[in-house]
């Protein structure tokens, strides 16, 4: 195996959006099994050392498989889209900046917890639109360009529905 291996050649995992989150489970207990330092206890400082960071890659490869938003970003870059920062300032829609500024002015106006669970409410359903428009943008049509720009939009919507989090947290304290 190679540490500069893509996460889902790494997992044995075909190159989709849709991924059940049991197979990559499965596949990193697999993977953590036979890569772990454990296996290595008695062996050279060298070699633990090697098996530490396929330890640490494997670990990493998992969150990033399982989380929706860098899996998405991951399978753009796999695709020819540049997901970096500089990219993305410009990829995202108008239409949903204007509509995540309104949510966010309604978030910020909240005074009281049924206001902000009706805010989590519309962004939820919108949220999951956006993962279902990226697996058909992704494992059906191919449309990376489209994608890349759905990848940018779920991340903002990822970050709202955390900051909605933390003012019902706040609200309920």
């Amino acid at each position: 195996m190679n540490l500069a291996t893509d996460d889902f050649t790494l997992f044995g995992l075909p190159q989709r959006f849709a991924l059940e989150r049991s197979a990559v489970d499965e596949r990193w207990r697999a993977l953590q099994a036979s890569m772990h330092p454990d296996n290595v206890a008695s062996a050279s400082a060298a070699e633990q050392q090697a098996a530490t960071q396929w330890a640490v890659r494997i670990n990493e490869a998992r969150d990033r498989l399982r989380n929706p938003v860098q899996r998405a970003f991951m399978l753009c870059e796999l695709r020819g889209a540049p997901m970096d920062a500089q990219s993305g300032r410009g990829a995202v829609p108008m239409a949903f900046l204007v509509r995540q500024m309104g949510w966010r002015e309604t978030l910020d106006e909240a005074r009281d917890a049924t206001t902000v669970e009706r805010l989590d409410t519309e962004v939820a359903a919108h949220e999951r639109e956006t993962l279902e428009l990226l697996r058909v943008l992704l494992d059906e049509q191919g449309d990376t360009a489209t994608a890349a720009q759905q990848a940018w939009v779920l991340s903002y919507l990822v970050r709202l529905r955390e900051a909605i989090d933390e003012r019902l947290q706040a609200l309920e304290a």
